[in-house]
C-alpha cells in the first residue's frame, strides 16, 4: 500500500524520465503522468495498465536489489572461506562487497526520501514564509548528510583501493625471492603501517555524533599562481599536505590544525607571509610616525590598517597574527610588572581599587541615563558603558616607559597610581567577561526572572573576588618561599647562556598567567604580578631580566598593534567622521572629567595635583573593546552599526590620547622630569 500511494511520484524519478535528455521532454512526461494520475486524457483501462506497469517495475528493481544483497553476503562468506586468498586479498575483496552493499541501500533510501520530501511540500502552505524555510533547512539537513556519507564512501573506496595495492604487492612478494634491503624496507613499511594507525585519532567519526556539532558544506580554495605548471604541482603538494583554505557558507575562512599524518612536518605558509609583511612595513610607518613625532605604534597601527581587510586584504590568517599579538600584551604587563615593585603597589593599593571602580560606576549610571533617554535596551547600555569605561593598559605602559619613577616625599607617583588603576581595570575586564553570558541572558528574559539574574550576578562577583584572594594569597606564599631560590637557582644555571634565563622567566610568566586564568582572572592580571614578584628580588635582577625580554617584548608588540590597525577601518571613519569626531570627544571629555571628579575624592590633599596626569592616562577607550565587542555582537547585544561605531570611538580615541598625555604632562610635571616622560 505504501508503494502504491507514493507510485505516481515515484514515476516522475523512475526509468521513463531518465531515458529522456531534454528537459522539455522531462516536463512532457509529468503532465502526462499528471494526467493519468488524475484521470485526464486516458480511458479507466489505459490509467489502470500504468499503475500496475510502474508498480511492477518499480517491485523488480526491488526485488532485484535483494537478489544482489543476497549474493554479496554469499560472496563476502565465500571470500572469508577461501584458504587461497592472502589476507590483504581478502580484506579488499570484502571492503570492495560492503561498499557496493551500501551504495545499494543509500539509493533505494534516496528515492523513498526524496518521494517524502515532495509529499510534505505539496502539504505545506507557499503563503507561509516560516513552514519554507523549515522545509528549506530540513532539505539542507539531508543534502549535508548525503555529501557526508558520499565522502565517506569515498574514503572507503581510496582505502579499498590501497588494500588492493597492498595485495598486489604481496602477490609479487611471494612469487619472487627478496634481497635482505627488500626485506628491511618491507619490515619498515609495516611498522609505518601500524604507527600511522596508532596516532590517526579518527576525530571526524569521533566527534560528528556529538550533540552540538552540525554539518557544513565549505569550499575548498588552492591559492593561484602565474605559472599554470608551479600552480599545478604545488596544488599536488598542497593537496597531500592539506594546506588549502576552506570557506564556509558564512564566509568564514579556516586553515589546518592538526594533519590527518602527524608524521611529516608542516608550516603555515600564509602565517609566515603575514608576519613578514608586518615586519617589513612596520619598520617605514613606525620611522614616519617617530619623524613627525608620533609614538611609534601609531605607524604599527597605519601597518596593520594598509595590510587589513580595508586595506591591501593581503593579511590571510587574521585570527592567528591576532593571537600572536596577544602574547605582546602578556610581555608588556610582565615589564610593567616589573617596575612596579610591590611596596609601590601597597602605597597605593587604595587608590587604585577604587579609583576603577568609582569610575565604572558613573560610567555605567551615565549610560544608563542616555539610554533611557533614546530608548536604548538596559543590557546594551550597560555594556556600552562597562566597554568605554576600560583604557588601554599598554598604551599607557609606552608612555610611562623611561619615566622618573621617584616618589617625593610625602607623595604619590603619578606612575604608580596610574598603572594601578590599569590593573585593576584588567581585573574589571575578567570579571566582565565572567558576568557576560548572564547578561546575554538577561538581554531576552521578562521582568519575573530580574531577581534571579541579579542574584546570579551577585554570585559571580562573591567568584570573583574569591579568586582574587586565592590569587594575592598564593602571591604571598611565592614572593615568601619560592621566587628567591627560583630565581637564584636560573641565575646560577644561566651563567653564559642567558636563554636558560629567557625560559625560566618566561616559563614563570606563563604559570602566573595560566593560574589567573583558571581562577578565573584576567591573564593579563597573572602576568602584571609576575612581573611584581620578580621585582621583588632587587634592582639588579629587574635590570638583569629587562634586558633579556625587552628584545622580545618590543617585536611581539608591534604584531599587536599591527593587529589592531586590521579592525580599523577609514572609510567607515571617513563616511561617518562628523558624527564620530562628536562621539569620541564626548567619550574621552566624560571619562576625563569622571576621573578628575573621581581622584579628587580619594586622593591626599599633598597629591591632588597628579589627578591630571592620570586622568589624561585614563581618557580613552581600551584596546579591548574589539574583543568584548565582537563577543556582544556575535551575542546579539549589540547590532552591526553599534559594533562599527565602539571600533571607530576607540580607535579615535587612542589617535588623541598621546596629544592629551602630552598636555598634561607640559602642565603638571616639572621640566627636568618632562623629557623623560615624553
Amino acid at each position: 500500500m505504501k508503494v502504491t500511494g507514493f507510485i505516481s511520484l515515484w514515476t516522475l524519478v523512475s526509468l521513463p524520465c531518465g531515458q529522456l535528455a531534454n528537459p522539455a521532454e522531462h516536463e512532457d512526461v509529468v503532465k502526462h503522468a499528471i494526467k493519468l494520475h488524475r484521470g485526464k486524457g486516458a480511458v479507466i483501462a489505459q490509467r489502470k495498465q500504468w499503475v500496475l506497469d510502474s508498480c511492477r517495475k518499480l517491485s523488480g528493481l526491488l526485488r532485484q536489489k535483494n537478489v544482489v544483497l543476497n549474493k554479496l553476503k554469499n560472496a563476502i562468506r565465500a571470500v572469508e572461506k577461501d584458504a587461497g586468498l592472502s589476507d590483504e586479498e581478502k580484506l579488499f575483496q570484502v571492503h570492495t562487497f560492503e561498499i557496493f552493499q551500501k551504495e545499494l541501500n543509500e539509493s533505494e533510501n534516496s528515492v523513498f526520501q526524496a518521494i517524502h520530501g515532495l509529499q510534505r511540500a505539496l502539504q505545506g502552505d507557499y503563503k507561509d514564509v516560516v513552514n519554507m524555510k523549515e522545509s528549506s533547512r530540513q532539505r539542507l539537513e539531508a543534502l549535508r548528510e548525503a555529501a557526508i556519507k558520499e565522502e565517506m564512501e569515498y574514503v572507503e573506496l581510496l582505502a579499498a583501493e590501497k588494500h588492493q595495492v597492498e595485495a598486489l604487492k604481496n602477490m609479487q612478494h611471494q612469487n619472487k625471492s627478496l634481497s635482505i634491503l627488500d626485506e628491511i624496507l618491507e619490515d619498515v613499511r609495516k611498522a609505518a603501517d601500524r604507527l600511522e594507525e596508532e596516532i590517526e585519532e579518527h576525530a571526524f567519526d569521533d566527534n560528528k555524533s556529538v550533540r552540538g556539532v552540525n554539518f557544513e558544506a565549505v569550499l575548498r580554495v588552492e591559492e593561484d599562481e602565474a605559472n599554470s605548471k608551479r600552480n599545478a604541482s604545488k596544488r599536488e603538494v598542497e593537496d597531500d599536505l592539506g594546506l588549502s583554505m576552506l570557506i564556509d557558507s558564512q564566509n568564514n575562512q579556516y586553515i589546518l590544525t592538526k594533519p590527518r599524518d602527524s608524521t611529516i612536518p608542516r608550516a603555515d605558509h600564509h602565517f609566515i607571509k603575514d608576519i613578514v609583511t608586518i615586519g617589513m612595513l612596520s619598520l617605514p610607518c613606525g620611522w614616519l610616525c617617530t619623524t613627525i613625532g608620533l609614538p611609534t605604534m601609531f605607524g604599527y597601527i597605519i601597518c596593520g590598517v594598509l595590510l587589513g581587510p580595508s586595506g591591501l586584504n593581503s593579511i590571510k590568517s587574521i585570527v592567528q597574527v591576532e593571537t600572536l599579538g596577544e602574547f605582546g600584551v602578556f610581555f608588556t604587563l610582565f615589564l610593567v610588572g616589573l617596575e612596579f615593585s610591590p611596596e609601590r603597589l601597597r602605597k597605593v593599593w587604595k587608590i587604585s581599587l577604587q579609583g576603577p571602580c568609582y569610575m565604572t560606576i558613573l560610567m555605567i549610571a551615565f549610560g544608563l541615563l542616555w539610554g533611557h533617554l533614546l530608548q536604548i535596551r538596559p543590557t546594551q547600555s550597560v555594556f556600552i558603558s562597562t566597554c568605554l569605561s576600560l583604557s588601554s593598559t599598554p598604551l599607557v605602559s609606552r608612555f610611562l616607559a623611561g619615566s622618573v619613577r621617584g616618589d617625593k616625599e610625602g607623595d604619590i607617583d603619578y606612575s604608580s597610581v596610574l598603572l594601578g588603576m590599569l590593573v585593576m581595570q584588567d581585573v574589571q575586564l575578567g570579571l566582565f567577561i565572567a558576568v557576560m553570558p548572564t547578561l546575554i541572558q538577561a538581554g531576552v528574559s521578562t521582568y519575573s526572572s530580574i531577581f534571579k539574574e541579579i542574584l546570579r550576578i551577585l554570585i559571580l562577583i562573591g567568584q570573583i573576588l574569591f579568586s582574587l584572594a586565592a590569587v594575592f594569597l598564593l602571591c604571598l606564599v611565592i614572593k615568601t618561599y619560592l621566587i628567591g631560590p627560583y630565581y637564584r637557582k636560573l641565575h646560577a644555571e644561566s651563567k653564559g647562556n642567558k636563554e636558560i634565563l629567557i625560559l625560566g622567566i618566561t616559563a614563570f610568566i606563563f604559570l602566573m598567567l595560566t593560574i589567573t586564568e583558571l581562577l578565573d582572572v584576567s591573564m593579563e592580571l597573572g602576568c602584571f604580578l609576575a612581573g611584581a614578584l620578580i621585582s621583588s628580588q632587587g634592582h639588579m635582577v629587574t635590570e638583569e631580566i629587562m634586558s633579556c625580554i625587552e628584545p622580545i617584548r618590543d617585536f611581539l608588540a608591534i604584531i599587536f598593534f599591527a593587529s589592531i590597525g586590521l579592525h580599523v577601518f577609514p572609510t567607515f571613519v571617513i563616511y561617518e567622521l562628523t558624527v564620530l569626531l562628536f562621539l569620541t570627544l564626548s567619550v574621552v571629555i566624560m571619562k576625563f572629567v569622571l576621573a578628575v571628579l573621581v581622584l579628587s575624592l580619594i586622593l591626599p590633599k599633598t597629591s591632588q595635583y597628579i589627578k591630571w596626569i592620570v586622568s589624561a592616562g585614563l581618557a580613552q577607550v581600551s584596546e579591548f573593546s574589539f574583543v568584548l565587542g565582537s563577543r556582544a555582537r556575535r551575542a546579539g547585544i549589540i547590532s552591526r552599526e553599534v559594533y562599527l561605531l565602539i571600533l571607530s570611538v576607540t580607535t579615535l580615541s587612542l589617535l588623541l590620547a598621546p596629544a592629551l598625555w602630552r598636555a598634561a604632562i607640559m602642565k603638571c610635571v616639572p621640566r627636568p622630569e618632562r623629557r623623560s616622560s615624553t
